[in-house]
């Protein structure tokens, strides 16, 4: 989403270190292109006012046209004003002491909002809580059902009541139910609205208080720009919003919400959706989100999904095969599979620093994964393991299994016998092979 802010950003940084000491007037043309940048990027002028004086104060005081390194200096201050417009330090679901904790789902009709509960239900069963899921939008054709889907593909119960009509009353008794059960959480789903329609903003007070949650997550389209700003304190009007959830967070907008949000309301981001899939829900960090935009990356994020991704006992295993220069296609694509549970590869290297400069298109990316895939799928188990076997008839056979060609196999297999062979001459005594999972390129990528 923010591909195009961080371009702006590099091109004014870029300029920058190609200059000595700044002036008082360089600086005033710094803030002015930071303020377009941010405009471009649908942020709202109220922030864009804000952050431009935060920055220029921060300037003042540093003495940043008297510093060695302006542009090292400006970066550090740029950085830590967008922390701070961010929301500053990351903030997760309140603790209670008595469980289960009731969240209450906010948001208007198409958002998001069902299936950023189902995201969330997923997220708190993986870290060993036991959620329960509440149909009370009962104002969409099929809510309901869709709910269940998509709790039974999370792996939690869903309090379900077809053909009800008083949403308050699902509520209460499905936060009876949690407690009969003895589970840890009641996620309560409510009718996607629309700000200007006071019924259904009436009703949401109604459930509200009917449960009285501890959080109240409002769920807001990052795609919509400046008017999710609107949105958010239409709702802060009927309910106590305790935090935000960002959907879409992978589009191709331009971001404004995501900057604009926290400052506005003065409700923290608490959660934002990064893809289609159940999995695709990341607490939101406001100093590893800045420096995504600033084009710094997000190691800790990086770290933390190949730690869920990658099995302990898989990756001393893979380690000890690499030491032995015994890595073979079977390792490979067990590796692969795992990476592809971080999410897509370009969204991947796009947390390492520096990567979002290379020329890797992610189309070429994400289509590469699949062909490689598909080509070691072909092969026998025995071809996997001994790949000196594949001969021309063999290769031909795999070419014509995978729906690529014969010069596809033979560049894969070649790339594959040079990272053996470099593996081989690592565990001669030259160097120790390791495995990092998450953080290696496949053979074919790039070539």
């Amino acid at each position: 989403m923010f591909d195009s802010l961080s371009s702006r950003f590099d091109d004014i940084f870029t300029r920058l270190r190609n200059r000595g000491r700044l002036s008082d007037k360089q600086v005033d043309e710094v803030l002015r292109e930071i303020r377009l940048a941010l405009l471009e990027a649908d942020v709202s002028l109220r922030v864009v006012k804000a952050f431009v004086a935060d920055v220029r104060e921060r300037a003042q005081g540093a003495e940043i046209h008297k510093s060695l390194s302006p542009a090292q200096q400006v970066i550090k201050i740029v950085n830590e004003a967008l922390i701070g417009v961010l929301g500053g330090e990351a903030k997760g679901l309140v603790p209670v002491d008595a469980p289960p904790r009731v969240i209450l789902m906010a948001g208007l009709q198409g958002s998001g909002k069902t299936t950023a509960a189902a995201k969330l239900a997923k997220h708190l069963r993986g870290k060993g809580r036991r959620p329960l899921l509440a149909a009370c939008d009962l104002r969409r054709p099929a809510a309901t059902s869709q709910l269940q889907l998509l709790g039974e593909q999370a792996g939690v119960p869903v309090h379900a009541e077809p053909g009800a009509t008083d949403a308050p009353a699902v509520a209460r008794r499905a936060l009876e139910e949690a407690h009969a059960e003895n589970l840890t959480d009641v996620i309560v789903d409510t009718s996607g609205r629309m700000h200007v329609d006071p019924e259904l903003m009436a009703e949401l007070g109604a459930v509200a208080r009917a449960v009285e949650p501890h959080e109240t997550l409002l769920v807001c389209d990052a795609m919509t720009g400046q008017d999710a700003v609107n949105v958010a304190e239409a709702f802060l009007e009927e309910v106590e919003v305790t935090g935000v959830v960002l959907t879409k967070l992978d589009g191709d907008a331009r971001g404004g919400a995501a900057l604009s949000m926290s400052y506005v309301t003065g409700c923290p981001v608490k959660f934002a959706g990064v893809g289609e899939k159940l999995d695709d829900l990341e607490p939101f960090h406001p100093d590893r989100m800045a420096s995504r935009i600033l084009g710094m990356g997000d190691v800790l994020t990086l770290i933390e999904k190949a730690e869920e991704a990658f099995e302990a006992d898989q990756a001393r295993r893979l380690e000890e095969r690499l030491r032995k220069a015994e890595f073979t296609f079977e390792d490979f694509l067990e590796q692969m599979q795992a990476v592809k549970k971080m999410g897509p590869l370009s969204q991947v290297l796009g947390m390492l620093p520096g990567m979002g400069k290379l020329p890797i298109g992610d189309a070429n990316l994400d289509a590469t994964m699949p062909r490689v895939e598909a080509i070691i799928r072909s092969m026998t188990p025995r071809e996997r393991n001994d790949p000196s076997i594949l001969n021309g008839s063999r290769r031909a056979r795999i070419a014509r299994g995978s729906g690529t060609s014969v010069q596809e196999v033979n560049r894969l297999i070649k790339q594959f016998e040079q990272v053996r062979k470099l593996m081989r001459q690592m565990s001669g005594g030259k160097g120790r092979a390791r495995a990092v999972p998450g953080l290696r390129l496949p053979p074919g990528i790039g070539s």
